[in-house]
């Protein structure tokens, strides 16, 4: 277990705001010579005398030189972000500014902030677990609102909550067949098995649930790669414009004209999706050409889902069965898609078409596209983002979440096989073991390093 106030006891100092110029740009000082540094640069008032949660305008001065008229705002001990006197000086935008502000408190006995490191102490402090800090990353990274939401959620410990419940159900027990442990001799039995095997069974549902939310919870995060893929002038860079409602790739009646990939981002009910408009697919001499085939290809690879674009004009239906099955080779995701249905009538397509889950577009004419749009987020979501239960979205919970469901399994095993209490101890310990590791109960200084490294420099 990390000592977690050993070699933080120091003052750091960082600008909280984006780099650049803006109206006001925001400096930060966590620590416990944060109020006295700000104080002697501060001559308007003696801010050690303030209250907490209180703002002071004055002006900065550093050796009787004008720094900038500033705002100050006082977070004292324990009532702050970090669980240590905070100050933040806003100041205007200018960067120059900016820096003669920071180089003034670095002078006075500050250091600069190592990325993440006012919520690493946060978490040092004990003012929020594991799970909740690195929530706060994914709330600065969220640019959805299903991402905001699920970052929220996990920031007011909704995710904590759950896996809290987890380990104390676990350790009630654990506590008690670790006592049986101490009086082997006499055979007692202090745990009652039947109400245990209930409880295992109750966890390894819970813990299945979070560790298959993380199929959503990583589209959430991470949004989706969709390959738009097909024969040369099937339409797929119409389709590409249409869905962004933006003339994005050039569209032309001569085949080839898309001779590289092509990737845009649309926002479709909370969920990124990554459009990769990829060269028509079919053999050619053209050297150029056949290298734009061979990418399509490969994007088609690393998609998550496919979309397989044919011409219901043009094309046969043994050739899309043919092309179909390269997909479906590929154990992908995917959507085959009718374009063109403006030129021959819907009906005409379905008729000259067979097949289950076969979607007829017209690109151009913006016909059936909400259809599409409602099927992508189906295909990813397999239904309605409800980011008011606990999602998981983090590679590092999951992981230790699928140990965590290994280890319920061996403590079932070892029940049905009447194992001994001192073996039934040692998965249990295991298993509370890496239920700590998520929230940070049981960590080390590396791990945390290498999480925080990870925030942006101020927070």
């Amino acid at each position: 277990m990390l000592n977690k106030l050993s070699g933080w006891d120091d003052t750091i100092v960082a600008l909280a705001t984006p780099h650049g110029v803006g109206a006001i740009g925001i400096i930060r000082l966590s620590g416990s010579l944060s109020i006295p540094i700000v104080n002697d640069l501060f001559p308007s008032k003696d801010l050690r005398v303030q209250l907490s949660h209180t703002m002071h305008v004055g002006l900065l001065k550093e050796n009787g030189k004008m720094l900038d008229e500033v705002v100050v705002s006082l977070f004292k001990n324990p009532r702050s972000y970090t669980g240590e006197d905070v100050v933040e000086i806003s100041c205007h935008g200018s960067p120059y500014i900016q820096e003669q502000v920071i180089n003034a408190c670095i002078a006075k006995g500050a250091r600069l902030a190592r990325p993440g490191e006012f919520t690493q102490r946060a978490f040092l402090k004990g003012k929020l677990d594991l799970t909740q800090a690195e929530a706060v990353a994914d709330l600065i990274a969220s640019n959805t609102e299903a991402s905001r939401n699920t970052a929220i959620h996990n920031i007011r410990g909704g995710f904590s909550s759950v896996l809290k419940e987890l380990r104390e159900q676990l350790i009630q027990f654990s506590s008690l067949i670790e006592l049986e442990l101490d009086f082997a001799t006499e055979d007692v039995e202090f745990a009652d098995r039947t109400k245990f095997y209930t409880l295992i069974e109750h966890l390894s549902l819970q813990t299945l649930q979070l560790v298959d939310s993380f199929q959503l919870g990583n589209v959430i995060k991470n949004g989706v790669n969709i390959a738009i893929v097909g024969k040369p002038n099937a339409g797929k860079s119409t389709l590409l414009n249409t869905l962004l409602n933006e003339n994005r790739a050039i569209v032309s009646e001569i085949a080839g004209t898309t001779r590289d990939t092509i990737e845009e981002v649309i926002n479709i009910n909370g969920i990124l999706f990554r459009l990769i408009d990829t060269a028509g697919i079919r053999e050619s001499k053209d050297v150029i050409e056949l290298i734009g085939v061979g990418k399509s290809r490969e994007k088609m690879k690393e998609s998550d889902l496919v979309l397989y674009l044919f011409d219901v004009v043009e094309e046969s239906q043994a050739a899309v069965e043919t092309a179909l099955l390269e997909v479906q080779q590929l154990n992908k995701n995917y959507i085959a898609i009718g374009n063109k249905i403006d030129q021959i009538g819907e009906e005409a397509a379905q008729q000259k078409f067979s097949g289950d889950g076969i979607l007829f577009i017209s690109a151009k004419a913006k016909q059936h596209i909400t259809i599409l749009k409602e099927r992508l987020v189906d295909k990813v979501v397999q239904g309605t983002v409800h980011t008011e239960s606990t999602i998981v979205t983090n590679a590092r919970h999951y992981a230790a979440l699928k140990e965590v469901q290994q280890s319920l399994s061996d403590i079932k095993n070892g029940m049905d096989n009447n194992l001994p209490g001192d073996l039934l101890a040692l998965d249990i310990r295991r298993c509370l073991h890496y239920l700590g590791e998520i929230t940070g109960e049981v960590t080390n200084e590396d791990r945390l390093d290498y999480i925080f490294s990870k925030f942006c420099i101020g927070k």
